[in-house]
């Protein structure tokens, strides 16, 4: 006789509920339950039942299957149930299927199968694979319109010199671990009634997957048989990158040289300019203050540009707020050929000493336009 819960009974839902509502109901348990929100005792065991219930109804064919015969074995509950899952960790802001499976059933990886380390079917892609970096970069206005290629110091791992990556203490070697046998997984068979068989497969808690077990370790990399190390690498920063954006080197991530390097993500921020504020599709806006004098007669002035010197003419008349274009000096467009402007807008300057003499004129100048 079968020891497990009801599946719907787990999830708090009837036999007719819509694939959404179970969703729903999955989702809320979920952020309940969740070993990284709930360190209670018990939560992470109530996480995988509910996990396991939610593997089986919210696909079609396990459920029917599963309303006609019942709970089956492990192997096909979680199998090929990846996307219904990611959806769900992602949205609740706890990362993927990946994280919190390897956090519950052990990160080690099978020798037997690197790509599916819990056996459940899973098959993350990555193989025996580095870490991600994520670094992040400060650019200048300056730099951001011709782009550059910047020299950036990346975390990485390099084989120790010890034990010569062995992990092992100088002069040991590792042995076989007797939990799993040198498998790296531990699996228990469950005969249920003559019509199904419960099969739990885990990474072995012993070895962490590994298959063996270092009895003594190294001092200089503690068992880890790779050391911290800081690289440097060239970037090209193409131009027009805007504030916010990420870059990512595929492979340029840490490695030890024994595996595939992850990936290196950059992330980009711009540094606020003294006289530019960077506007959309390229333009930089440039606030102009002229004396009520030059807003009058008008005046022709050399304006600064990221590309040099510009002459701009005034002409009399102009009004306050009034929009002068230089085409061509502003920022390039990321991911295509064109630049966008310089917008100049002109404020008044409004003096905060005067002369006597400077107040009389001004007065004068009032009483004049009032008459």
């Amino acid at each position: 006789m079968s020891t497990k819960r009801d599946y719907y009974e787990v999830l708090n839902v009837g036999r007719n509920a819509t694939k959404e509502e179970i969703k729903n109901k999955y989702r809320k348990l979920a952020l309940q339950f969740h070993p990284d929100r709930n360190k209670n005792a018990g939560a992470e065991e109530k996480f995988k039942e509910i996990s396991e219930a939610y593997a089986v109804l919210s696909d079609d064919e396990k459920r029917k299957k599963y309303d006609k015969f019942g709970h089956v074995g492990s192997e096909e509950v979680f199998r090929g149930s990846e996307s219904n899952f990611d959806e769900i960790f992602r949205d609740i802001g706890f990362g993927g299927i990946k994280d919190i499976f390897e956090q519950l059933f052990g990160g080690g990886f099978s020798p037997r199968n690197r790509s599916d380390p819990f056996g459940f079917g899973f098959n993350f892609g990555r193989g025996n694979r580095g870490e991600d970096t994520v670094i992040d970069l400060s650019l200048s206005l300056e730099e951001v319109i011709s782009g550059k290629n910047e020299t950036v110091e990346i975390p990485a791992l390099e084989k120790c010199s010890v034990c010569n990556g062995s992990g092992c203490y100088p002069g040991t070697k590792r042995k076989k671990c007797s939990s799993c046998n040198g498998l790296g997984q531990t699996k228990r068979i469950f005969n249920e009634n003559r019509f199904s068989t419960f099969v739990t497969v885990e990474t072995c808690r012993s070895c962490k997957g590994v298959g063996e077990i270092i009895e003594k370790p190294c001092k200089n990399c503690g068992s880890n048989g790779k050391v911290a190390i800081r690289t440097k690498i060239q970037v090209e920063i193409p131009p027009g990158i805007d504030d916010g954006m990420t870059l990512q080197l595929s492979g340029r991530g840490i490695s030890d040289g024994n595996e595939v390097p992850g990936d290196l993500f950059i992330r980009i921020h711009i540094k606020p300019h003294q006289i530019f504020e960077r506007l959309e599709n390229g333009d930089l806006l440039y606030l102009l203050k002229l004396k009520y004098t030059e807003l009058v007669l008008g005046t022709e002035l050399v304006l600064p540009t990221l590309y040099g010197s510009e002459k701009l003419k005034i002409p009399p008349g102009t009004q306050v707020d009034s929009i002068f274009r230089l085409r061509g000096k502003g920022i390039p467009v990321h991911g295509r050929r064109s630049k966008g402007d310089q917008i100049i807008k002109i404020k008044l300057e409004v003096p905060t000493k005067l002369s006597d003499r400077q107040k009389w004129l001004i007065k004068e100048l009032n009483d004049t336009k009032n008459t």
